[in-house]
C-alpha cells in the first residue's frame, strides 16, 4: 500500500457505493513533529493527484470513473496541526475550482 510519502503514487482508488463518486485516497500516517516536512509532502502528494484528475490519467488507470465525479479524501492517523487545516482549506477551493472535492478524516485510535 502506498502511503504520502509515496509522492508520485494514488494510494487507492474506488467507488464510494453511497455517492457513486470516485473517491481517491491519501493514506497520511505521519505525526506532526516535522510539520514544515510533513506539509510539503501532502502538497506534494496533492499536487501528483491534480495531474492525475487533470490529465485525465484517471480514464486509463481506472475506466470506472467515466462519467463520474472526483473526491479526494485524505485519511489523517494524527489530527492535523492548525497550520494543516488551513492548508488543507486553501487546496480545498483550488480543488473545487478544478471541479474536485477535498475531504479528509483523522482515525480514532
Amino acid at each position: 500500500m502506498s502511503t504520502i510519502e509515496d509522492t508520485n503514487k494514488i494510494d487507492a482508488i474506488g467507488i464510494d457505493s453511497a455517492t457513486g463518486k470516485v473517491s481517491l485516497k491519501i493514506f497520511d500516517h505521519l505525526d506532526w513533529s516535522d510539520e514544515q516536512r510533513h506539509l510539503y509532502l501532502l502538497q506534494e502528494k496533492l499536487n501528483s493527484y491534480l495531474r492525475f484528475l487533470e490529465s485525465q490519467e484517471i480514464y486509463e488507470a481506472y475506466p470506472a470513473a467515466s462519467g463520474r465525479e472526483f473526491v479526494v479524501s485524505i485519511d489523517f492517523a494524527i489530527t492535523p496541526s492548525a497550520n494543516a487545516l488551513k492548508f488543507i482549506e486553501t487546496v480545498s477551493s483550488i480543488m473545487e475550482g478544478a471541479g474536485f472535492t477535498l475531504t479528509f478524516t483523522v482515525d480514532s485510535v
